[in-house]
């Protein structure tokens, strides 16, 4: 039998249900519209379970803390969560959030299965509490610079702010790019303007600039200086970070943010649940749903699944990582250890490299898969 949701602050005691929590970010700073999406496969996902019959017959309940994109707000709700006795965590969609959330969870023994954040050092040691289905950012940005060389571009700046993640970003893409003839120019956003940028562009010969900044905020006025500059009309602007991923991008740039490449974690075709899901989460958010919508749903399938086969206890959840198995909306989830990576990863989610058409930016064209 399904149970109605809980009113918002309203948390059950009563153990009728078995609850999951939900860290998402729903309030700036962090991505709004990324964890509008999130929420929306998440609850999609709890709303199918629970019209299934929930778990052995118990419904499935979300407990939804907002982070907004704050790593000591993401911990104290993990503490919070573990209070409550939910039996598992998951979600959250910015790394540096993700972190903390995974390192306290660790401490706690409470499986956490993160979503969105794709961060190579989710974990600082090994650990067997917590699992991912995004690709781990070395795997996909290793595929975003063969993207880049494969369209010819060697001298590659990127726009960065200070941040873990595109300190990180900015690692993996030098690493990968010097040893192939490529050269990264660091372009540090905390001392110029836009239109400073564009003049750092041409100084540097650059013929690609890589937006490693936040979204609305400095990546919309980068790209409309860029976009104005008669003297960068043939650059590339990417965004592997995938902001254009989102309809917000469209609204605030219309033409001019067309033909930004960026990381996308979709197949050519989803599988036939996969299509199922993209109408209702188009049904749900009154637009075409980002990969961040199907990371969602697919989360909460894996934790049913997981939990239908072996109960609520912590131990046995985290025990059941490399034993999972599970058709999800992109293709077959199962979890293994890879070199370099400290929690259970699924090895392979599907990437593409994916720019709106100029002709048409409403239409992603594929440009590249890995």
């Amino acid at each position: 039998m399904t149970t109605p949701p809980s009113p918002p602050g309203v948390e059950r005691t009563d153990g009728s249900s078995v609850r999951i929590g939900a860290l998402v970010p729903l309030t700036r700073p962090g991505w709004v519209e990324a964890g509008r999406h999130l929420l929306s496969g998440l609850e999609l996902a709890v709303r199918e379970v629970n019209d299934a019959g929930g778990i052995v017959g118990r419904p499935l309940e979300l407990v939804v803390r907002d982070t907004a994109a704050d790593p000591q707000r993401a911990a104290a709700a993990v503490d919070e969560l573990d209070r409550l006795g939910v039996a598992a965590v998951a979600g959250e969609y910015h790394s540096v959030v993700a972190r903390a959330a995974a390192a306290r969870a660790d401490a706690l023994g409470l499986p956490f299965l993160c979503s969105s954040a794709v961060l190579d050092a989710l974990a600082e040691e090994p650990t067997q509490w917590v699992a991912r289905l995004a690709p781990a950012q070395s795997h996909g940005w290793q595929i975003y610079a063969d993207f880049l060389l494969g369209a010819g571009h060697t001298r590659i700046a990127v726009a960065a702010e200070p941040s873990v993640y595109w300190a990180s970003g900015t690692r993996i893409l030098r690493d990968y790019l010097a040893p192939r003839g490529g050269t990264v120019i660091e372009l540090d956003m905390r001392a110029l303007s836009p239109s400073a940028v564009c003049d750092e562009l041409v100084a540097h010969r650059a013929t690609a600039l890589l937006l490693l900044v936040g979204h609305p905020e400095p990546a919309v006025p980068i790209v409309r200086s860029v976009r104005r500059d008669q003297r960068l009309a043939e650059i590339l602007m990417g965004a592997p970070a995938g902001q254009p991923e989102f309809a917000e991008w469209a609204t605030l740039l219309g033409d001019d943010g067309a033909g930004i490449p960026f990381l996308r974690y979709l197949p050519e075709r989803l599988t036939p649940l996969g299509a199922r899901v993209g109408t209702a989460l188009r049904e749900r958010l009154g637009e075409a749903p980002s990969f961040v919508a199907f990371e969602g749903y697919d989360t909460v399938t894996v934790l049913a699944d997981v939990l239908r086969s072996h109960g609520e206890d912590r131990a046995r959840t985290a025990e059941s990582w490399s034993r999972v198995a599970v058709e999800g909306t992109r293709g077959q989830i199962r979890f293994s250890r890879v070199p370099g990576i400290n929690v259970w990863q699924w090895a392979r989610p599907p990437i593409q490299v994916v720019d709106r058409d100029p002709a048409e930016p409403a239409r992603f064209r594929i440009l590249h898969s890995g």
